[in-house]
């Protein structure tokens, strides 16, 4: 090796022993996150009570924040309804997770109806805001729809080995039924009139107790 390829090596070498490690990204503050929490909670309520007439900036009035907050943490009105939509799929899955233990199986099922419902109701509200640039063929919508139907078959398949409810009724229909029910309902009392709905589809799974189980 001659002295060029010598010094070379040397400053190549100094260069790697002297180069910096990648700064790890920086997690965001508290105060951020609190911010977004905030929003996403009053972007449930506000679309869901709220439907075609809700408003972002209705959102961030109900969250106690600015506008431009809100803008900073969802810069389209979509990455907004994609966060909401995802965080109540979540929460259901994680209901249905929380459910597992429960007595009565049957009334853990509809128990999770019942808040599935107000999931539906969020969406309803949010596509009625955002109608003209909603992407229905967004991953989003297939990923959130295999999360629940994950989670139903769950809490069916307990029910029916518990021998609670007709085992020739799958998840799949009780999901169409759920969402069958939800859609076909208009007016501001929807709500109730599909938990009616749901507690007459529950009650006609159920099954007369087995004196022959134990």
């Amino acid at each position: 090796m001659d002295d060029g390829e010598a010094q070379g090596a040397t400053t190549r070498g100094t260069g790697a022993a002297e180069a910096k490690p990648p700064r790890a990204p920086r997690k965001p503050r508290a105060d951020s996150l609190r911010n977004r929490e905030s929003l996403l909670t009053a972007a449930r309520v506000v679309f869901a009570e709220g439907g075609p007439d809700a408003s972002l900036e209705a959102v961030a009035r109900r969250a106690g924040l600015g506008i431009g907050t809100l803008y900073r943490h969802f810069p389209t009105r979509e990455a907004l309804f994609q966060a909401v939509y995802r965080r109540e799929a979540e929460e259901l899955a994680a209901l249905a997770e929380g459910l597992a233990g429960a007595n009565d199986p049957v009334e853990a099922l509809r128990r999770w109806l019942t808040a599935a419902v107000g999931m539906v109701a969020t969406k309803k509200g949010m596509v009625a805001v955002l109608s003209p640039t909603l992407d229905t063929g967004d991953p989003l919508f297939a990923e959130v729809k295999a999360m629940l139907l994950g989670a139903l078959e769950a809490l069916t398949a307990r029910a029916v080995d518990a021998g609670a409810i007709r085992p020739d009724v799958p998840a799949a229909d009780v999901m169409q039924a759920l969402f069958s029910f939800c859609y076909a309902i208009e007016g501001p009392a929807w709500q109730p009139a599909v938990l009616r709905l749901l507690d007459v589809f529950v009650d006609g799974l159920r099954l007369p107790p087995d004196p022959a189980r134990p």
